[in-house]
């Protein structure tokens, strides 16, 4: 059979996360309750608390209209994740999708385009970790790490050393163990969200309806193009299926997460942007990475509100690197036990129940491009990625219903199949919007991604070998 067309059923999928070749395998730790928190964890972060600015400047003060317009290109896509991550309930996430649907080549640019997902952007949330960890300590002490060790060449900077630094934290926290992950993550996820909706209620009491007009200054293009933008603070949802082997019922408890998890995320995130704009105009909420803390600042006329919400971004942007880090680190050990790439990423330690390994070389590699990248460099090739992959998610529904219609399903896509067929146009919409610059960038990446399936994974794929 040709590599392109290697496809593996959902069936011995489900039957190999069971057996994990080592002999070890991963623990059922998780609830409900901690992983909605976990799927909280890996959205809610740099997206809102840094990237809200850049949204703004695209958008203005429709920039309540981008947020909804990638809230429903996630809300289509998440009907297709909720069905089949309770109909395929593996760590492999879309990877895994790929595979039992669209064949081997193409599940393997699906994990290489979740590099850009998970890794990527785990080195674009870590560089926004130290904008506001500055900003928390100015606020606490009146003193902030110097600027050439806080920031990246070409913002300033010699070195991003808070990036490494909470790389480093959320590392040691997941070589532990699963449940210390999940109960760090739920913690955090209730201080984020609490911080938020504090936020929320300063920012409405110095709501001026003025300040929401012209409303949308540069039209549709700039809504589109905030959408895209906007679109980041959503990346990380599908985390949620990456915990498919390590959830006590995963075909219950993944579709009703994922819904949680978009429906909470995107009522605060335009709160969040309303009340932003109306405390403070969109002009000055533009260009600023810490505008939360400003607002704040300005409206109780007392640097203690800011050090607050700076205090959340911490907290959120670190859990936001915890979730995201787990996420790439489950796919990863899909991919190493299909053989395409190398066994040490399937390893699971007998002791932690955990893949210490492979975490370790996760947190060295995204380290690097954390500490000397800056965040606008990553953010829209992290997007397309993104996207790309969540095209392919609702492409994999159709042709899961077709091949295989006995397949239990917890939870199916409603208004099928129109809901995935506008799931891939949204997706190809804010693609659009993501511009030429970035297309570019990304056809070379998947050039890239094929070279190595090429030379490394069709030979080496575990499939193959079992196929004869």
């Amino acid at each position: 059979m040709p590599s392109g067309l290697r496809i593996k059923s959902p069936d011995l999928l489900i039957a190999e996360s069971g057996a994990d070749l080592e002999g070890h395998g991963l623990k059922r730790s998780m609830g409900l309750f901690q992983l909605v928190c976990f799927g909280v964890g890996a959205i809610v972060g740099t997206g809102i608390f840094v990237g809200l600015s850049d949204t703004v400047a695209a958008a203005g003060p429709a920039v309540v209209v981008s947020f909804v317009l990638a809230a429903v290109t996630c809300v289509f896509t998440a009907f297709s994740f909720a069905e089949l991550g309770g109909a395929i309930p593996v760590s492999g996430s879309s990877y895994s999708y790929a595979y039992a649907t669209l064949g081997e080549r193409a599940a393997f640019l699906v994990g290489w385009c979740l590099l850009l997902e998970y890794g990527v952007s785990v080195s674009a949330v870590a560089v926004g970790w130290g904008q506001y960890l500055n900003e928390l300590l100015g606020n606490l002490i009146g003193w902030q790490l110097p600027a050439a060790l806080a920031n990246p060449p070409g913002e300033g900077g010699i070195i991003n050393i808070p990036a490494v630094v909470v790389i480093l934290l959320a590392t040691l926290l997941l070589v532990r163990g699963v449940r210390e992950s999940a109960r760090a993550t739920a913690a955090m996820a209730v201080v984020k969200l609490a911080v938020l909706v504090l936020f929320c209620v300063i920012g409405f009491s110095a709501f001026r309806a003025g300040n929401l007009s012209p409303f949308a200054p540069e039209g549709v293009a700039g809504i589109t193009s905030g959408a895209s933008v906007a679109f980041f603070s959503y990346i990380g949802f599908d985390a949620i299926t990456t915990a498919g082997e390590e959830v006590k019922n995963p075909r219950r408890d993944i579709p009703v997460a994922i819904m949680v998890c978009i429906g909470v995320v995107t009522v605060l995130y335009c709160l969040v942007a309303l009340a932003a704009i109306g405390a403070l105009s969109a002009d000055e909420v533009a260009g600023r990475p810490a505008a939360l803390s400003l607002i704040v600042n300005r409206v109780t006329d007392s640097t203690v509100g800011g050090g607050v919400i700076a205090f959340g971004a911490v907290i959120a942007i670190a859990s936001v690197v915890l979730a995201v880090m787990y996420g790439q680190t489950r796919i990863l050990m899909s991919m190493s036990r299909d053989g395409l790439v190398p066994r040490v990423f399937e390893r699971v330690s007998p002791r932690t129940s955990t893949p210490v390994a492979n975490t370790w070389i996760v947190a060295a590699v995204f380290a690097v491009p954390a500490a000397v990248v800056p965040l606008d460099v990553v953010m829209n090739l992290t997007t397309i990625g993104t996207l790309a992959v969540m095209a392919v998610v609702n492409v994999s529904v159709l042709v899961l219903r077709r091949t295989r219609p006995d397949l239990p399903r917890r939870f199916r896509v409603p208004l099928f199949p129109v809901t995935p067929l506008l799931g891939i146009a949204f997706c190809g919409y804010l693609i659009y919007g993501t511009g030429p610059g970035t297309w570019l960038q990304f056809a070379g990446f998947l050039a890239a991604g094929a070279v190595v399936y090429a030379l490394y994974g069709r030979r080496r794929s575990a499939l193959s070998a079992a196929l004869g």
